[in-house]
């Protein structure tokens, strides 16, 4: 019996948006089941972005030759590479394909303030070829609507291995209501769950949010900041890929990403929503577990985090989540700061 198969409609529809190119279908399509430790191709796109050899935040590989990640990311572009098909940053992976970054683009409008417009291209030193564990995932187009309540996915590396978590889009009405107005720009996404304790907060930076559409995993969000740690009406914030699609098309040639139109079903509760109660003012701490060189800490900290290195994903059983590996800069708290991811 021959081991042939022919492509399903979402292939094939795939297919056609890349001009032959394969985005957003995964080798492996196992039940996804929140918070565990991924198969092998699960998501082949996702990236280590590694600086002289250790891992500092994510991306996602968009066609052969540029990866997509968070501008907040680089302070520095040298000694930059990124490693693809892995599913555990420790020991050797048989799978992966490493590349030195031979061009790092942010936004030229990346705002470090108020991480407006947090997203930033990497063109790898040569293209990598496609297999079961190195593929290139769907870009949100610029017509795409992600409504209230769309199911997401975010992918990272807790500790070390890969990892996963479902949270649902929270519209940017409520979210600045929760937040305090004008927090969450246009450019940007939330999800999270309003009750907390499962987040991405200390999440992997860059790494992606997706949505499934017609068997096709499209790219919504890039991992980006977030107040506090896994907090009752926190959500997290992700960059809205959709903004950028004339922005990213600019700077890549003719082998163009996959963008696809993603369409939310049912009517958006968030655009009729207004806000109950003033946004809080103040948070005078982030409840945070870090690990830094071998000290492991655990406990309320008077200040601002910023962090980008690893995804965890808080549950009521693990409030803290899996620790991250570093902590890169931290200020006194003197207002209500953003926890960069």
């Amino acid at each position: 019996k021959s081991s042939t198969r022919c492509a399903t409609h979402a292939e094939m529809k795939a297919l056609a948006i890349m001009g032959g190119l394969l985005c957003g279908i995964p080798s492996q399509r196992n039940k996804i089941v929140g918070g565990d430790v991924v198969a092998a191709g699960s998501w082949p796109w996702q990236a280590s972005l590694q600086t002289f050899g250790s891992h500092v935040c994510g991306g996602t590989l968009i066609n052969s030759e540029w990866v997509l990640s968070a501008a907040h990311c680089f302070t520095g572009t040298t000694g930059w590479s990124v490693s693809l098909g892995r599913r555990n940053l420790e020991g050797i992976e048989p799978n992966e394909v490493a590349l030195p970054v031979a061009e790092i683009i942010p936004h030229p409008l990346f705002d470090n303030q108020i991480f407006d417009n947090d997203i930033a291209l990497l063109r790898l030193s040569s293209a990598v070829e496609f297999n079961a564990y190195v593929r290139p995932v769907c870009l949100a187009a610029n017509t795409s609507v992600f409504n209230n309540g769309t199911e997401s996915w975010v992918t990272g590396w807790g500790s070390v291995q890969q990892g996963e978590v479902q949270v649902p889009v929270l519209g940017n009405r409520q979210c600045n209501c929760l937040n305090g107005e004008g927090v969450v720009t246009d450019n940007m996404l939330c999800a999270g769950f309003l009750e907390g304790g499962k987040d991405t907060c200390q999440g992997d930076s860059g790494g992606p949010m997706m949505s499934e559409q017609d068997g096709i995993w499209i790219q919504s969000g890039i991992v980006s900041f977030g107040f506090g740690c896994a907090r009752q009406n926190n959500p997290g914030i992700y960059t809205r890929v959709s903004r950028y699609q004339p922005w990213i098309a600019s700077h890549i040639g003719s082998d163009k990403p996959g963008f696809v139109h993603f369409d939310s079903r049912g009517p958006d509760a968030d655009s009729n929503y207004s806000c109950p109660l003033p946004p809080p003012e103040d948070l005078s701490s982030a409840e945070c577990a870090f690990h830094c060189n071998h000290n492991n800490v655990t406990s309320t900290h008077e200040f601002y985090v910023y962090e980008a290195c690893s995804i965890s994903v808080f549950t009521e059983q693990d409030p803290f989540g899996t620790v991250p590996l570093c902590f890169l800069h931290q200020w006194p708290i003197s207002e209500r700061w953003p926890m960069l991811l």
